[in-house]
């Protein structure tokens, strides 16, 4: 009798460990990001196991190959500085070569929590090295990107984090975001893992092959992408101290009671248009956004909601669409593409730009027919009006003082700010409608 007990005490132990085995294959299994191209990711020490999922903490869509660099960085090592919006237990990181007309080759790259808002100074004990499909090296194809294998690190919303890659051989030209309103920097060699950031001595406003940073997350629930142009992007906003409106949002998002949890994901690009893509005279101004919105939206780690503020550009910059229609017709396209992926769309109208150089009474005709149509609700699944956020009461043709960063067209941080607050965060969790 006693026997047989044993024997039964020792089969249940035997079903217990293969059930919570089984939980925690399939909880890590079954929750991985939906990187497109994303490589293989083997169970390792740094792979989670606990409930989570992977979202995207950080992101920066990649304009144009950066002028000059036609060997790229050979023999010299790139620490890009990124503000995260959520935190996490572990991440990775995302690395483009878009524009490049070489493989680019890497043979060392490093994640690590920045010492001081930022600087190239890592956290005590923070330094992680990464690898690729568990190699520490990796070749990135002529147009290609790649995802790293996940590292354990607990990094925080609100954060600055160091990204640094070394490339022992010329590759072509870098590919880049030129206008990152953030430091960052370069050192002779490979200092990849260096934290004491000393041989950092050269400075750079630019983001350079990194185009995004994932966490894994068992608080935050997705991911929202701003997609846009320079207003989107942040371009009049303080230099290094995130102010972007997309960084008012994170705020936002991370500390209001009832607020979706929801990492941002900031997608513009300054001089960026609806339709048209950018021209050899302006190559930072990137492709048009409805040729970039999957690769830097729809496909992004985690994302639950995309908000859009675009169409200034095509009205400003040659060849001009003066055709309202067209441009409303563009807006639409954006639409039924992200609910082909289940996802709600936020549009905002065209902000006000009288006082700025640019400025005519036809252009801002043509900017008032689009709102119309915005604002009547048959373009976007819901509308953030940034006009009527950012506009002077007084002389509704331009914006209110305090939001005008002086150019008459770009907000200020007071403006940026303004601009997060307009947005109605609730809208972002609702689900897509079959049909708009």
């Amino acid at each position: 009798m006693t026997r047989r007990v044993g024997y039964a005490l020792l089969a249940g132990l035997v079903a217990v460990v293969v059930l919570i085995s089984a939980g925690i294959f399939v909880g890590f299994g079954g929750t991985r990001g939906p990187l497109v191209g994303a490589p293989h990711e083997p169970r390792t020490s740094a792979a989670p196991a606990v409930s989570g999922r992977w979202v995207g903490t950080w992101s920066a869509a990649v304009a144009s190959a950066e002028p000059g660099t036609q060997d790229g960085y050979a023999e010299m090592s790139i620490r890009n500085v990124v503000h995260t919006s959520v935190g996490g237990s572990s991440a990775r990181i995302r690395l483009s070569n878009l524009y490049g007309t070489r493989p680019l080759p890497l043979s060392h790259a490093s994640l690590a929590l920045s010492a001081g808002s930022g600087a190239p100074i890592a956290t005590a004990g923070s330094m992680r090295r990464l690898t690729f499909d568990g190699k520490p090296a990796v070749t990135i194809p002529v147009g290609g990107e790649i995802t790293s294998d996940p590292v354990r690190l607990a990094v925080p919303g609100n954060a600055d984090l160091l990204v640094t890659t070394y490339s022992p051989a010329p590759s072509g030209p870098a590919t880049y975001h030129p206008y990152a309103r953030q430091t960052s920097y370069l050192a002779r060699g490979d200092r990849t893992e260096d934290a004491t950031g000393t041989a950092y001595t050269e400075q750079s406003p630019y983001w350079r092959y990194l185009t995004g940073v994932d966490v894994w997350s068992t608080r935050a629930r997705g991911a929202v992408v701003a997609i846009g142009d320079s207003i989107t992007d942040g371009i009049t906003s303080t230099p290094g101290a995130n102010h972007r409106w997309t960084d008012f949002l994170a705020a936002r998002l991370r500390d209001e009671p009832g607020a979706p949890r929801y990492g941002v994901l900031n997608a513009g690009i300054s001089g960026n248009r609806l339709l048209t893509d950018g021209n050899p005279l302006s190559p930072t101004n990137g492709p048009s956004l409805l040729s970039r919105l999957d690769r830097d939206a729809l496909s992004r780690t985690g994302v639950k909601a995309v908000v859009v503020e675009i169409g200034v550009n095509d009205l400003f910059k040659a060849p001009r669409q003066l055709d309202p229609q067209k441009v409303v017709a563009g807006l639409r396209d954006v639409v039924r593409r992200a609910h082909g992926h289940g996802l709600r769309v936020t549009g905002s109208t065209l902000t006000p730009f009288g006082g700025h150089r640019g400025y005519s009474r036809r252009l801002n005709e043509v900017r008032e027919q689009v709102n119309q149509e915005i604002r009547s609700g048959t373009v976007f699944d819901e509308v953030v009006d940034f006009d009527r956020a950012l506009r002077d009461p007084a002389h509704p043709l331009r914006l209110r003082p305090a939001y005008d960063s002086g150019d008459h067209l770009h907000p200020s941080d007071a403006g940026y700010r303004a601009m997060a607050d307009a947005l109605d965060v609730d809208h972002l969790r609702q689900a897509a409608p079959a049909a708009l």
